[in-house]
């Protein structure tokens, strides 16, 4: 029976897979997440707003702009520009992460769809480097490519998960991996906050642009270049269906599997469930990020000086969250260390609502609670759902995952945007969003774990 893997980088590893191959994977986290950190957290929103603005006319550094820009003729408010690139994003990425999936798991060569997706990714992120000016539509155009490789390199990263150990490693495995993209992704973020904070006067509002700019590069070239540390240290692991594949096309081969997939995979029900369940609770967590800085600027009324520490607290305070909770699910499994995060994060809603305004310390105190509970959260979810896939299609149902975790990530923030259109109260709109945790809680709670991983033929962890 295989060890019980404890939260530390150095635990030996399984006969599956070497302790430098587990690095590779999670030098992976590292890598990406400051793309997820660094450009879509902080810089890229106010950034190819900014752009927006300048091609509708407004003036680099005007309190307000009510401009239009005009992509493929379609008149569009300079403030909105972004905000529809993203749902664009979400858009395609529905019908690309499921394809990806499907492709990686017909592939004797995962490593190099991953390499591929995540040097375009890279690639494109780096290009922004030639956003300058009034040229939104390239900015919007490299955001989409990059946006949709991260999503797609993210589905083959974490394919890889099953064949890095067994049942009972995987929580750890998933929770270091998640901790160290936290580290990652935060002191990226930091490096380029003292640089802004060196290099930014405030006053010349093309050279805070300028920062900006370069500080999204700098989030590009960080992604390529520790991608090939995992393409260095990590092995194929291909599946029967790979190795079986007799030469043939693996894009026309991964789109008809893919069809297949879709027919049978009402044939595993209880992990359909569980998809649903993830659905609805990680939507709750997505948006309270999403959501976080509105929050705290419109209703609390706080410094942006207090969020971007806030920010940083969250990412580092995350690393330790994700081990701990990891270390936890090691003692009661990570089912119900899920369950006990969702309770976490209620009382995280209630506290939030009841935050007084105009009081930095609180509002930090909040940030240290969520980052506490956040990695662990995500990281365990990642690791259980791992046990419910059928063996040789980790990839499609990866990509089904991460439609559950992106695709759907506008119900939360429709829901906030209804009833603060109601109420006129941020903090009633933040109290809505409980019940994605209640619901989610609920929904996972009914999931029949044990019996949903042997249903998908695999071996149930000693600890659920």
């Amino acid at each position: 029976m295989a060890e019980t893997v404890t939260p530390t980088v150095d635990d030996p590893p399984p006969a599956s897979s070497t302790r430098r191959e587990r690095r590779g994977w999670y030098i992976y986290d590292w890598a990406n997440s400051a793309f997820q950190t660094t450009v879509i957290t902080v810089f890229l929103g106010p950034f190819l707003t900014t752009v927006a603005e300048l091609a509708a006319g407004c003036e680099l550094g005007a309190d307000s702009c009510d401009g239009y820009v005009h992509p493929l003729g379609i008149r569009v408010a300079a403030g909105s520009y972004y905000p529809y690139l993203i749902s664009l994003s979400v858009f395609l990425t529905v019908f690309v992460l499921p394809v990806i999936g499907a492709i990686a798991d017909r592939s004797a060569h995962k490593k190099r769809l991953l390499g591929g997706a995540a040097f375009t990714g890279a690639g494109a992120t780096i290009a922004m480097a030639f956003v300058t000016g009034d040229r939104y539509l390239l900015g919007g155009a490299l955001f989409l490519v990059a946006n949709i490789s991260f999503g797609a390199a993210v589905v083959v990263y974490h394919s890889f998960l099953p064949q890095l150990g067994g049942p009972d490693e995987r929580d750890g495995i998933s929770s270091r991996g998640w901790a160290i993209g936290y580290l990652g992704g935060g002191l990226l973020l930091a490096l380029n906050l003292v640089a802004i904070t060196l290099l930014d006067d405030g006053d010349n509002p093309q050279r805070t642009l300028d920062l900006a700019r370069w500080s999204i590069v700098s989030a590009g070239v960080w992604w390529a270049v520790f991608t090939l540390v995992p393409l260095r240290w990590m092995r194929e692991h291909p599946s029967e269906a790979a190795l079986a594949g007799g030469g043939g096309n693996v894009v026309t081969d991964g789109f008809r599997q893919l069809g297949r997939t879709m027919r049978e995979i009402k044939a595993y029900p209880l992990t359909l469930f569980f998809l649903l369940a993830f659905l609805v609770y990680n939507d709750g967590i997505q948006t309270v990020i999403t959501l976080a800085s509105q929050y705290g600027t419109e209703e609390l009324r706080l410094e942006q000086s207090t969020l971007i520490i806030t920010i940083l607290l969250v990412q580092f305070l995350a690393f330790g969250g994700a081990l701990s909770l990891g270390a936890l699910a090691r003692r009661i499994g990570a089912w119900k260390t899920v369950l006990l995060s969702l309770v976490l994060w209620t009382v995280v809603i209630i506290a939030a609502f009841r935050l007084p305004a105009e009081a930095p310390v609180p509002f930090m105190v909040l940030g240290a609670g969520i980052g506490l509970v956040l990695g662990g959260s995500q990281a365990l979810s990642r690791s259980l759902f791992s046990q419910l896939i059928p063996v040789g299609k980790e990839g499609e149902y990866y990509g089904f995952y991460e439609i559950s975790d992106k695709g759907t990530s506008w119900l939360g923030p429709l829901a906030f945007g209804l009833v603060f259109q109601l109420t006129a109260s941020y903090r009633v709109g933040l109290v809505s969003l409980l019940i994605f945790f209640v619901v989610g809680f609920l929904l996972l709670a009914a999931v029949p774990i044990r019996r949903a991983i042997v249903a998908a033929g695999n071996t149930p962890p000693r600890v659920l």
